[in-house]
């Protein structure tokens, strides 16, 4: 019996696995959607489109999906989607931003907030909480692009604001406005990023301890679940022995 649970575990782990990447696939062929409604359906000339296409291939997207987006996109098939901010406090009082795209605004409109109410949150106005955040770019590379010297010099000449050391790679920050010609820049001398995206990045902080963490994440669990759902961005900081426990 316990080889079969042993196996009916991996299972059920395979299918939420599965069932994650999925979801993911919907999330990022729906950005490639609107970006190339929004602009030119060649990357090369589409901003925007370039990194969402570069962002679907970092996570393992099938070419054929992405171009078939792009192709519905280009003959005016497709949905249309609204994007949208939602902007509350979570639990701690931690700020939580939600982007979302969406076919029915009052749909998404409606399950986010249930979802704020169920996990201990509090969904508010629109920049009721997005005073504590800035706009930016972020452009990621593995440590095997190069020293820190190099890459620090490279993202210095391309026009980047910093870049941070992390024990994973290099995160590179621009403005948001300059996140193409810096990513266009940069993928010259130290080829291509991991992920180029626009993200939002806290100005201010709001600590929690263990309990708080695990009542954050179960609210920031159910909001990624939901497909209208693109991205979650939080202002939490923690102490690495508390994400240890975690």
């Amino acid at each position: 019996m316990a080889g079969h649970s042993k196996w009916a575990n991996i299972q059920h782990r395979k299918g939420r696995q599965d069932a994650a990447r999925s979801k993911l696939f919907s999330k990022l062929s729906k950005e490639i959607t609107v970006a190339a409604k929004m602009g030119d359906p060649d990357p090369d000339k589409n901003p925007r489109l370039r990194m969402a296409v570069k962002e679907a291939k970092s996570n393992s997207v099938p070419k054929d999906v992405i171009e078939r987006a792009i192709k519905k996109s280009a003959a005016g098939e497709g949905d249309n989607y609204d994007e949208i901010r939602y902007e509350g406090y979570g639990p701690g009082g931690v700020a939580v931003i939600v982007e979302a795209m969406t076919d029915n605004k009052n749909r998404t409109a409606s399950t986010v907030r249930s979802l704020f109410t169920k996990n201990g949150g509090n969904l508010g106005e629109t920049g009721s909480v997005g005073f504590m955040f800035d706009r930016k770019g972020e452009i990621l590379y593995p440590l095997s692009a190069g020293d820190l010297d190099t890459v620090f010099e490279a993202a210095l000449e391309a026009g980047a604001e910093d870049v941070e050391d992390t024990d994973e790679g290099y995160v590179i920050v621009t403005a948001d406005t300059d996140l193409a010609s810096v990513a266009g820049e940069l993928e010259e001398k130290l080829g291509e990023a991991e992920t180029v995206k626009l993200v939002w990045r806290p100005n201010i902080t709001t600590e929690l301890d263990l309990e708080g963490m695990q009542k954050l994440m179960k609210l920031v669990d159910a909001l990624e679940d939901d497909d209208d759902v693109q991205r979650v961005t939080t202002n939490f900081e923690a102490s690495d022995e508390v994400l240890e426990q975690l």
